[in-house]
């Protein structure tokens, strides 16, 4: 095998096991965090809601059917938090 394909192959297999260690570890952390409806600010917002058709896209503070991530047990600490849209 020449030099350079082995440094390529070197690279590409690096990139690969990269990339699999960073969708691992955003799988570990989405199960430690919950949506929280009625908290995100105007624009703040994590997806769409009824309302709007993407992230940061919600009209106002406290939206009810607008939710964030938050760690869980978080959201019912929260004023006006809710584990459900309203």
């Amino acid at each position: 095998m020449k030099k350079t394909n082995l440094l390529l192959s070197t690279a590409v297999t690096s990139l690969i096991a990269l990339g699999a260690t960073g969708v691992t570890t955003t799988a570990v952390q989405a199960q430690d965090m919950e949506k929280c409806y009625g908290v995100a600010k105007a624009g703040g917002n994590d997806c769409q809601t009824s309302n709007s058709s993407c992230a940061g896209t919600s009209t106002e503070d406290g939206q009810k059917d607008a939710w964030v991530f938050v760690p869980k047990g978080t959201c019912d600490k929260l004023v006006g938090g809710t584990l459900e849209a309203s």
